[in-house]
């Protein structure tokens, strides 16, 4: 069935060729086109198009829909185009005439934009709930760990003492500018498009203020022509937010494997959350983490795929929009498994407290000593010059007992304040 069908069929390699996996990726959205066809339906019956009874009946309809969607049994086969015509046609076998009804005032233009709209709106609220679940985590660890010394590294290279507290803060406190995206996308998501049909309005008297209420909308794109342009426009706002939240995971993710390597030993976790090799018995391998790293590297380059597709596109609509939809919901799944396996897997983190027992990282302490002949009274310059020849020499002694007590430094990690500034979130 197709809701465009003239009484004439196309060809079966055309057919195959424009739908695509339309119908898997719809079973994502269903639940939202369902959402807006029983707000549709009340605006109808607002204006006049519809009785109370045809309103009551799709409504009713509707709910059973919903219900098959919620539980799983809800199927599109081959013979319907995509979600909008299989529930079309559900709500014409069980309700005759009214159900044909259901369509007035709109277009599969609009009706597939209000459901990635609404779909979005609910992944990015999951998303954003999900990055501070994994937040919390890591300010947790970062309480926890607070004291244990970590070697600082710049080109790789041993540079300053870091500590395990500073660590898994950082990560913490980036998480914050990421969510900063991630409101942004929702704050375009959440523009209502339903009643722009085809991309240029309707000639019914259509109320886009009651669907925008119904729905649950802050607001609505007014200009028709401008909702039909944010398709693609919302998708690659909410890619950013998930780009900026994926290289985070992914610098963490890098960060434990070579954490993780017999050459640092800093961090180890349990047998269970690590992989063998088929022929080293003594390999404990940490594919979850190359995985996220690999995953949330694809993930950074959604924004660019998408603009690949709609960049040179005049206004109106055309098919090639059709595509982002294969862009961003396998997307959006991949970014919740990677959050979700870093939120499961980092409750399991076992830190080595004795790293900087070993001599080789004695060089860590060569500027906390030489700020402390600053403070008696050398100027900088010659302290940087008398601290070059003992270790030249090899007569450097390394001042352990260091204190950084600046706001965000090892000493004073404020973690109170990350905390405060990802409760305004």
């Amino acid at each position: 069935m197709k809701l465009w069908d003239k009484g004439f069929s196309t060809d079966k390699k055309i057919d195959h060729f424009t739908v695509g996996n339309d119908r898997e990726l719809d079973l994502h959205l269903a639940k939202y086109d369902v959402i807006a066809s029983k707000a549709h339906a009340k605006m109808l019956r607002e204006i006049g198009l519809l009785t109370e009874k045809e309103t009551k009946e799709l409504v009713t309809e509707l709910d059973n829909i919903a219900a098959k969607i919620e539980d799983g049994s809800f199927i599109i086969e081959n013979n319907f185009e995509d979600m909008h015509s299989k529930i079309e046609f559900q709500l014409t076998l069980a309700l005759g005439d009214t159900g044909k009804k259901i369509h007035t005032a709109r277009s599969r233009n609009d009706q597939v934009l209000v459901a990635m709209h609404l779909y979005l709106k609910d992944e990015l609220a999951e998303i954003k709930s999900m990055t501070k679940i994994f937040f919390n985590l890591l300010l947790n660890l970062a309480d926890k760990y607070k004291r244990v010394l970590l070697p600082g590294y710049t080109h790789l290279q041993i540079a300053m003492p870091s500590s395990f507290g500073l660590w898994f803060s950082a990560y913490a406190e980036s998480l914050i500018d990421d969510l900063y995206f991630i409101d942004a996308a929702y704050k375009i998501a959440d523009q209502n498009p339903l009643g722009s049909a085809a991309g240029y309005g309707s000639s019914f008297p259509i109320d886009r203020s009651f669907t925008t209420k119904e729905m649950g909308f802050e607001t609505m794109k007014y200009n028709v022509v401008a909702a039909q342009m944010g398709r693609g426009k919302v998708e690659k706002a909410t890619a950013f937010g998930m780009a900026s939240i994926a290289a985070t995971l992914s610098k963490m993710a890098m960060d434990i494997c070579l954490y993780m390597s017999q050459n640092f030993n800093f961090i180890s976790f349990p047998d269970e959350l690590t992989t063998g090799s088929s022929i080293m018995p003594h390999k404990k391998n940490p594919d979850v983490f190359e995985l996220v790293r690999g995953k949330c590297n694809k993930l950074q380059s959604i924004p660019n795929q998408l603009t690949l597709v709609i960049n040179n596109l005049p206004s109106g609509y055309h098919r090639d929009l059709q595509l982002v939809k294969e862009i961003i919901v396998p997307a959006i799944q991949d970014m919740k498994a990677c959050l979700e396996i870093m939120s499961f897997s980092l409750r399991e983190i076992q830190v080595n407290e004795s790293i900087l027992e070993d001599p080789k990282y004695d060089y860590l302490f060569s500027v906390d000593t030489l700020n402390e002949l600053v403070q008696n009274g050398m100027p900088f310059r010659d302290a940087y010059k008398q601290m070059g020849k003992e270790i030249q020499a090899g007569t450097f002694k390394p001042k352990r007992d260091i204190k950084h007590s600046h706001e965000g430094s090892l000493g004073n990690l404020c973690l109170n304040e990350i905390k405060e500034k990802m409760a305004k979130l």
